[in-house]
């Protein structure tokens, strides 16, 4: 069991934080060996199993995550674009792969990310799940297909709780839909329309926002002509998908070179 890639979940008390530590905990082919959360959270000092409601697991939430990486194989990170900036180094320092899911990044961070992989084994996808990679894949065939008499827009919805807009994924098929144009997508996205906007500008890639309820993740590319339109969707009813294809990620990257790796390299799809 011992030999095992060991792995390190941060913000554990999270959503995703709980799937992934669960996830984990069901695997037979990783062990779950710490549990990070941010300083002067409820959770630091407790075994994880019972934070949760559960039986204990063996794993003291901590606070400290440089400790925390020292034995980890890999680390999963699912948090806020401060943390994981912060994490990313620590991982590096502990030659742990480092799977991120973490959303919401500025362009200085991304830049921060890219540096550190040239020492560090990152694995970063603003979605893990197999179906979201293969819309992407679909999402770029469809936008060299298409000239720019199809416009396209980007509609995707979350639960209330989400903090960034749009989501990572609906960036991700964005990237995707301007690739496919040979396009870069900063000097065509379109994002928040109100008032008076005047026509919709020809090969401009919109997006938008539903933020409600307990939606787990619904994203549409919509490529819309002249008397028809063609809809790509993805709807996303259980957050497993992200956990497995997170954990799928950690073991994937076990022996990797240093590097920038996404999903689709995980799956093979490039």
């Amino acid at each position: 069991m011992d030999s095992l890639p060991g792995i390190v979940v941060t913000g554990a008390s999270g959503r995703m934080g709980r799937m992934l530590i669960a996830e984990t905990r069901a695997s037979n082919a990783a062990r779950l060996i710490g549990a990070v959360e941010r300083e002067g959270h409820e959770w630091i000092g407790q075994d994880i199993g019972l934070a949760m409601g559960g039986a204990e697991m063996g794993v003291v939430v901590t606070d400290d995550p440089l400790e925390a990486f020292a034995s980890a194989q890999a680390i999963i990170d699912f948090t806020s674009p401060a943390a994981t900036i912060e994490y990313v180094a620590l991982a590096a320092q502990a030659r742990a792969v480092h799977v991120i899911g973490t959303t919401g990044f500025e362009d200085d961070d991304l830049a921060k990310l890219d540096a550190a992989a040239r020492h560090a084994t990152i694995i970063r996808a603003g979605n893990m799940s197999l179906g979201v990679n293969l819309l992407v894949q679909l999402t770029r065939k469809v936008a060299e297909a298409l000239d720019e008499d199809f416009d396209i827009e980007i509609v995707e919805a979350h639960h209330g709780q989400k903090v960034d807009a749009p989501s990572g994924t609906a960036l991700m098929l964005g990237e995707a839909a301007a690739e496919g144009r040979g396009v870069r997508l900063d000097r065509v996205s379109a994002r928040g329309r109100d008032g008076i906007t005047g026509a919709r500008e020809r090969g401009h890639i919109g997006f938008a926002a539903v933020r409600g309820g307990d939606v787990v993740g619904e994203h549409d590319v919509i490529f819309a002509g002249a008397g028809e339109r063609i809809v790509l969707r993805h709807i996303a009813t259980d957050r497993r998908i992200f956990a497995r294809g997170a954990l799928k990620a950690a073991l994937w990257g076990q022996g990797r070179s240093p590097g920038a790796y996404d999903m689709l390299d995980v799956l093979g799809l490039k």
